[in-house]
């Protein structure tokens, strides 16, 4: 499962499964997210690995 945010069409945020680790990819958005909420990176890789659950749980549920 990969998670991508776009701002703009520039990628500023990626999730993978593998690492389940949300990576910010722009210094510029990391910083102003950091700014606002010093949490946000671990709040966002929660909020991701939900993400993760609920769409393995959707294809499970297509597959039937």
């Amino acid at each position: 499962f990969v998670g991508v945010q776009m701002v703009d069409e520039v990628q500023v945020e990626y999730y993978d499964s593998n690492t389940q680790r949300s990576i910010p990819k722009q210094d510029w958005a990391d910083q102003a997210n950091r700014d606002q909420d010093p949490d946000y990176l671990e709040r966002e890789t929660e909020i991701r690995k939900g993400a993760q659950q609920a769409f393995k749980a959707g294809m499970g549920i297509l597959k039937q």
